[in-house]
């Protein structure tokens, strides 16, 4: 909870969060926070003397950008996302597209992991040319 002083003197609780408060818990700069504002993926919900106010679930829809440009989204195609319906068919065809190439991603990923995690206690010279090692790679490789 952020303490608001009203004029009279008098504190006030409210569930706003100033810009600061937004910026220290997710990591972002204000300036990031006003630009994300600009492009329409977060809303201020008014202000507090000279500085925004955000309403606390500011901080899950951050989370979720965050995550969506982690996993390649452009800040258009998240912009996009945010208000899409459920009758946006174009839309759902691209997500689809993106659930899929997400998904083999993460199967290249955890080739590479379990590749690495063998070659951290391998003894074989060279790592890359351990049998073990090329076969954790290639597994159900595409």
């Amino acid at each position: 909870m952020v303490q608001v002083k009203p004029k009279g003197g008098r504190s006030v609780r409210t569930d706003e969060l100033d810009i600061a408060d937004v910026a220290s818990r997710t990591g972002l700069t204000a300036s990031a926070l006003r630009f994300y504002e600009r492009r329409g993926l977060i809303e201020s919900s008014g202000r507090n003397g000279l500085r925004r106010t955000y309403d606390p679930a500011v901080l899950d829809r951050i989370t979720l950008i965050g995550c969506a440009r982690a996993a390649g989204f452009t800040l258009a195609q998240i912009a996009r996302f945010l208000v899409a319906t459920p009758g946006d068919d174009e839309l759902r065809k691209q997500m689809a597209a993106k659930a899929h190439a997400l998904e083999e991603d993460i199967a290249r990923l955890t080739r590479m992991r379990d590749s690495l995690r063998h070659a951290a206690t391998c003894t074989h010279t060279p790592l890359v040319a351990c049998p073990e090692f090329k076969s954790r790679l290639e597994a159900d490789a595409p």
